[in-house]
Order: C-alpha cells, then sequence, then structure tokens
C-alpha cells in the first residue's frame, strides 16, 4: 500500500460496465517525510474519500481483493481514509489539523 493525497476526480460517463458506480479519484502519491511526490494516479473509490484527504492506496492484483471488485479492470483502490500518520514518535499527518 502506499499513501496519497486526493487531488481531483476523474468523471467519465462511458466506461467498462464494470466499473459503473465506482468514483475515480485522482491521487499524488507521498514520501516518508509527508511529501508529494511528482507522480499521480487514478484510484477507484469505494470508501467515500475526499478532497485534500490521505488515504492509503492499494495497487496491483491486491486493488482487485475488495468484495464486488475481483473482475473490474482497476490497478488502484482507495482502501482507506487516513485518520494521521506518526513517523519515528513525529506526528506526519493528521485529518483533525487539516480541517482547522
Amino acid at each position: 500500500m502506499q499513501i496519497a493525497k486526493v487531488r481531483g476526480t476523474v468523471v467519465s460517463t462511458h466506461k467498462e460496465p464494470t466499473l459503473r458506480g465506482v468514483k475515480l479519484l485522482l491521487v499524488q502519491f507521498i514520501d516518508e517525510e509527508g511529501q508529494l511526490l511528482p507522480k499521480y494516479e487514478v484510484a477507484g473509490d469505494q470508501v467515500g474519500a475526499g478532497l485534500d484527504e490521505w488515504v492509503l492506496i492499494s495497487r496491483g492484483s491486491a486493488a482487485r481483493q475488495m468484495e464486488g471488485s475481483e473482475k473490474r479492470p482497476i490497478d488502484a483502490m482507495v482502501v482507506a481514509i487516513i485518520d494521521t500518520v506518526n513517523v519515528e514518535n513525529r506526528l506526519l499527518y493528521s485529518k483533525k489539523e487539516q480541517y482547522r
């Protein structure tokens, strides 16, 4: 899994039928220092993530392990919305602090 920040949404009115009902997000990956990396990816979202939230991304075949996603042609899936990230006893991210 990787940590990423939701940067936007991707809207597609014509798509593979198994992707109907799947919200698509544009996410930007984050390094261990909390810095945004120059790498973006489109990920499916079934947990309800919103703009600027930090999320956990599952990639590859693991992205299709969620119930109902086994046959979807998807390479990345948002599997969790992050509340906090601590590295070496240092708070790197707090959702609570972000929205103050």
